[in-house]
């Protein structure tokens, strides 16, 4: 669990991801398309993934991937992610770190 907070709180937003997941994948675009460039940490990739895995069940998400974090904190996977945004939330959140391009 400790290296998923360090991982998390190294950029405002972080999203954990296995690489062949259509759903992460889905939520990794969305936050581009709101200006967001995510640290994108790709579970399956790290020899920790298991346990990283286990950590994020642990720490309340209710799908171990996508698991996105705003400001070092647990947003959700992707139904709390699609819910913020279908309510106009999600974007208020992120303003922030969105680039000012």
């Amino acid at each position: 669990m400790d290296k998923v907070l360090r991982l998390a709180s190294q950029q405002g937003v972080v999203i954990f991801i296995k690489s062949t997941c259509c759903l992460c994948y889905a939520v990794k675009i969305l936050f581009q398309e709101i200006g967001v460039d995510p640290l994108v940490h790709e579970i399956d990739q790290d020899p920790e993934g298991r346990e990283m895995e286990k950590a994020l069940t642990r720490m309340g998400c209710s799908a171990p991937v996508p698991a996105v974090f705003v400001g070092g904190k647990l947003l959700g996977s992707t139904n709390e992610v699609m819910s913020l945004h279908l309510s106009g939330s999600l974007n208020q959140m992120l303003k922030p770190y969105q680039s000012q391009t």
